[in-house]
This record gives C-alpha cells, sequence and structure tokens, in this order.
C-alpha cells in the first residue's frame, strides 16, 4: 500500500467510495507515508453512508445525452431500442430509485420513468442507490443494481419493468471482507454463461446460475493485477478477446479516469493496456469514468456510455451521462476514447 500510495497517491482514494471526509483521507494518507500505519496488511475500507459536501453550483458541460443530473450509466439495445439506467445524482447520494432512458437513435433520449425503489420495492435495502446493470435471459430481464452497499437483482418481462426484487442481497460481503460489493456488471460471454463482476478495491467474477439470482459462493475469482482498480468494473467480448474496463481514482476527483485490460477468458489472466479515457480539461470535461461498453448490432461499432462533471473545484456529486465512440486499434483492441462535447450523432439500430 505504501508503494502504491507514494506512485499514484490517488490509488488510496479509490476505494473509499464511502465518501470519507477530505481531512480523514489526508490524515490517513499521511500517516501511510510516515510509516505510522501497520505495514502488514490494508485496513478494513469504511462503511459508512455518505455525507453531504458543499460544493460549487453545478455547470453543464454540454453533449450529456440525458437531462438532469446522473452517474454509473449501463447500456443495452433491443428490438431496435437503446435502454440506459444511470445512477440517480444529486446532493449527497441521498435518491433510492432507478429509472430507465430509451432511445432509438443514441442521440435523443426519453425518460421512462422509475423502474425500482429502495425501501418500497427492496425490503432489505432503503438507501444508496448506486450502479444499475441491466442483462437479458431467455426474454426475462434482470435489473442489478447496490443497495446499501450490498448487490441485490430484480427480474422483470420487459426491459421497462416494473421489476421485482428477488428478495435478498445477491452479495452480502466481499471474499476476506476486502472493499465494498457494489457497482455489479453482467458478462453474456459466447458459451451461454453469465459473469457478474463487482467490487471495489477489490475485483470479483463469478459465474451466475442459469436463474441468474444465484451463484456458487466456493467459484467467486479475485481479480488481480488490474492497474489502480477502484470501481466500476465492465466486461465486453470481441473477436475472441475478453476486454475489461474500470475506473481508476476517486470519483470526486478530476483525475477520475478508465483503465482497461484484455484476457483470453472471463477470469483471465489480464494484460493491462493503461488508461483509455481521462479528463479534458480543454473542453470542461472532469472525472470521466464508470460506464458500459456497447457494440451496435450486426456491427464493430462500439460506444461508451459514461459519466463525467464539471463543477469548479468540484465534488462530484452533480455529474452527467454522456456517449463517446470507442475506436479500434490494428491489434484489435479498444483504443483511447477522446471525449466529446457534441455527444454521440445519431445512430438508429440496424436491421438484422
Amino acid at each position: 500500500m505504501l508503494a502504491l500510495l507514494m506512485r499514484d497517491p490517488l490509488a488510496l482514494l479509490a476505494v473509499q467510495r464511502t465518501r470519507m471526509p477530505a481531512l480523514a483521507v489526508l490524515v490517513s494518507a499521511l500517516a501511510l507515508v510516515a510509516g505510522l500505519a501497520p505495514a502488514a496488511a490494508d485496513p478494513p475500507l469504511p462503511r459508512a453512508a455518505p455525507e453531504a459536501t458543499p460544493h460549487s453550483p453545478a455547470r453543464p458541460v454540454g453533449g450529456r445525452a440525458v437531462d438532469g443530473f446522473y452517474a454509473d450509466p449501463t447500456i443495452a439495445v433491443h428490438d431496435r431500442t437503446y435502454y440506459l439506467y444511470p445512477t440517480t445524482d444529486g446532493e449527497a447520494y441521498k435518491d433510492a430509485s432507478f429509472t430507465v432512458w430509451t432511445s432509438t437513435d443514441l442521440a435523443t433520449w426519453r425518460k421512462r420513468g422509475e423502474v425500482l425503489r429502495l425501501g418500497p420495492d427492496v425490503a432489505w435495502a432503503d438507501k444508496l442507490a448506486w450502479a444499475p446493470e441491466i442483462a437479458e435471459r431467455d426474454g426475462r430481464w434482470y435489473l442489478y443494481f447496490t443497495g446499501d452497499m450490498k448487490i441485490g437483482v430484480a427480474v422483470a418481462d420487459s426491459p421497462l419493468g416494473p421489476f421485482r426484487d428477488s428478495g435478498r442481497p445477491l452479495v452480502s460481503e466481499n471474499p476476506g471482507g476486502r472493499g465494498q460489493a457494489i457497482d455489479p456488471a453482467v458478462l453474456a460471454a459466447p458459451d451461454g454463461t453469465r459473469w457478474l463482476y463487482w467490487g471495489n478495491g477489490q475485483a470479483h467474477v463469478v459465474p451466475l446460475n442459469p436463474d441468474m439470482v444465484s451463484f456458487d459462493p466456493k467459484k467467486v475469482t479475485v481479480i488481480r493485477g488490474l492497474d489502480g482498480f477502484g470501481e466500476g468494473l465492465h466486461m465486453a467480448y470481441r473477436a475472441g478477446t475478453y476486454h475489461l474496463t474500470w475506473s481508476i481514482g476517486h470519483f470526486t476527483s478530476e483525475d477520475y479516469r478508465v483503465g482497461y485490460a484484455t484476457a483470453p477468458s472471463p477470469t483471465g489472466p489480464f494484460t493491462n493496456h493503461g488508461v483509455i479515457l481521462a479528463k479534458d480539461l480543454d473542453q470542461g470535461v472532469r472525472g470521466p469514468g464508470h460506464g458500459s461498453m456497447l457494440r451496435i448490432p450486426g456491427t464493430d461499432e462500439w460506444y461508451y456510455a459514461y459519466h463525467r462533471f464539471a463543477i469548479p473545484g468540484g465534488d462530484g456529486t452533480h455529474r452527467e451521462v454522456t456517449l463517446d465512440r470507442v475506436p479500434i486499434t490494428p491489434e484489435g483492441r479498444f483504443g483511447r476514447i477522446a471525449p466529446t462535447l457534441a455527444g454521440p450523432a445519431p445512430r438508429p439500430v440496424p436491421l438484422t
């Protein structure tokens, strides 16, 4: 940890998803540098609820996909319609609801309403509604979500809902208690297996059972070696290779960014390829990260849906969702994503 802190101080902040006050984080960092903290093992991560943070007035960058302040988007396509599910952002992250937006061209989005609310719809959680993920299997739709720093799943017959919670957390605690059980993502592998990814500070993957709402805890794999891993995993499959993205740094920092690695299987081994999305201060783009990849059906065109913020001296409590094209390198990997202010050009779902 000391070596990591000296190399990249933001790495320490990457696992502080619980929004520790800045002074507490600074004191912890100074203690580590001074050798005052135990060197044998990292201390347990705090699991307190977030606190309100003073901030400057929100100032949208422009080119955001959906109106309002949202974050952590997941995006899918079904029946010639795009579906986007974000975290509802705002002061102290108090919102307990998840919404769905639809578009027929990626450029113009319509809010279709609330699909799940912690508390009334989820008996085991009533706050901290973060990072939804959508997946489909055999005509049924599964909304994975974070609630009270646990991961749950709700089921519906339509991507518009209504979703019904499974009745219990899918993940309550990480192996060894390391990090928080947040930020689910699901991969549909070519062989039909669905894989669940999640983590904060420590990354995990496990094959889901065919029911999509359970797994064998003995099959959980800890993913190691991801440069600067903090949170926000997403896995995509392209041309025989598995492409993993994640967020680096603290999400309230303008230096929040997206790391990238590839592997020959859903569980690794992973080869790091550096950062593929970062801030662009010339355009006022700060803190881009925590998104999901989308392939346009019938093509090799890829887009990345993600969030960013543009608040002078900001704290990241007001973020906006946008999409940008993902280039493909001659080696067949995802290339560096150039953030834009215009957003994507209209791209209807092709007839296939």
